[in-house]
């Protein structure tokens, strides 16, 4: 077994990245940014190019929760299914959502050279009743000129999305980093925020003096940012991965079961699967992020009995998410020039990236189409 697999870390991590310094100062910014994930790391970009002054801090390090440990799955529109999003937020507003994400697709493409492949990908059904609700995707994205196919083939019945993408969500965010860092942004890891307002955030390496602050955490993210205690809940997601293997051949990201499971292939071969929080709800509401011998049995079982995977699996890892009552993400004004983004329900790396570029202009005082398309997503105070 690989060595790394006991240590909780994720499939995506080469041991090639030089940690960030801890903040060791005061400072005085434009706009301070907590959190260094997807969407963190993309509204510094935005903000760079909007011409503002930034400092961006972590807890932890960059991309050490979810979002340097995810599925690697780049999917259009949100959390929802396509026809279960047209009855919630309407035809329209489902649709330039849902274009909205596939250009974000390709503007992290662009970001982040060689991080992204673009085989598209599958949703499985599980049973004759998701084959059924397969079609109700199928019939509304075809109303709305979202490119769909019927697919039946080695790993079932369902459906194929052409404009969706895989990628190491790792690799991008450590780029996105580097590319911030060169264009100006102060970055700063294990560097945690004590207290903020739009004015200061008290850290323990130092005051960052701002004028705006944007908190771009998803897990957790109702213990850093108490007024979404009821609005926002953390879950814990599991994965595991293989050592290379041609046993498979994995043409594109897989969803399965309404999208509990999930699975693709790497480029050297290697299996990553993850999913089965369903079979153990209660338990997966949870802060702690470490594998659970329970979750990881079950995706076993799925590698072994249903994909017929042998290849021995060399990491297990978890990560922790926040899930919104409404299915839609928080972009917020929580507090008079502070914005929170987060609650990306286990989709965050286009959504998320989207609510980081809609946060950034909001801060700077600019307008955003696709903050406008999510009025009263996450909170009643959503601008």
């Amino acid at each position: 077994m690989h060595p790394k697999s006991l240590e909780n870390a994720p499939v995506w991590d080469d041991q090639t990245w030089r940690t960030l310094a801890p903040l060791g100062s005061d400072l005085s910014t434009d706009v301070c940014v907590i959190g260094l994930g997807g969407s963190g790391l993309t509204a510094i970009s935005e903000l760079l190019d909007l011409g503002r002054r930034v400092v961006g801090i972590d807890a932890a390090e960059v991309a050490a929760g979810a979002a340097g440990r995810n599925g690697g799955f780049l999917l259009g529109g949100i959390a929802d299914f396509h026809h279960d999003a047209v009855a919630a937020i309407g035809r329209a507003r489902a649709r330039r959502v849902h274009e909205l994400t596939l250009e974000e697709i390709h503007r992290i493409a662009e970001q982040a050279p060689g991080t992204v492949r673009f085989p598209g990908s599958l949703r499985i059904s599980g049973s004759d009743e998701e084959f059924t609700d397969c079609a109700r995707q199928r019939d509304a994205m075809r109303a709305d000129g979202i490119p769909v196919e019927d697919y039946a083939g080695p790993f079932g019945r369902g459906l194929f999305f052409p404009g969706d993408a895989m990628f190491n969500p790792l690799a991008r965010c450590r780029a996105l980093a580097l590319q911030n860092i060169a264009g100006g942004a102060q970055l700063f890891a294990r560097t945690r925020a004590l207290s903020f307002s739009a004015n200061e955030v008290m850290t323990t390496g130092g005051r960052i003096r701002c004028e705006r602050v944007i908190v771009a955490v998803d897990g957790r993210l109702e213990s850093l940012v108490p007024e979404l205690a009821g609005t926002v809940r953390t879950a814990r997601l599991q994965m595991l991965a293989t050592a290379p293997t041609r046993e498979i051949d994995i043409p594109c990201p897989v969803y399965a079961r309404y999208g509990f499971d999930y699975y693709q292939q790497l480029p050297d071969g290697s299996v990553a699967l993850g999913g089965g929080r369903d079979k153990a709800f209660d338990e997966e509401w949870t802060t702690a992020n470490e594998p659970t011998a329970f979750v990881q049995q079950y995706l076993e079982s799925v590698l072994r009995e249903q994909l017929g995977v042998t290849a021995p699996i060399t990491h297990r890892w978890a990560a922790n998410v926040s899930y919104t009552l409404n299915g839609l993400p928080v972009l917020a004004e929580l507090r008079p020039g502070t914005w929170v983004i987060g609650g990306y329900c286990g989709t965050g790396n286009a959504v998320g990236a989207l609510c980081g570029r809609a946060a950034a202009r909001l801060a700077s005082g600019d307008s955003s189409e696709f903050a406008r398309l999510l009025v009263n997503a996450g909170t009643p105070e959503t601008h």
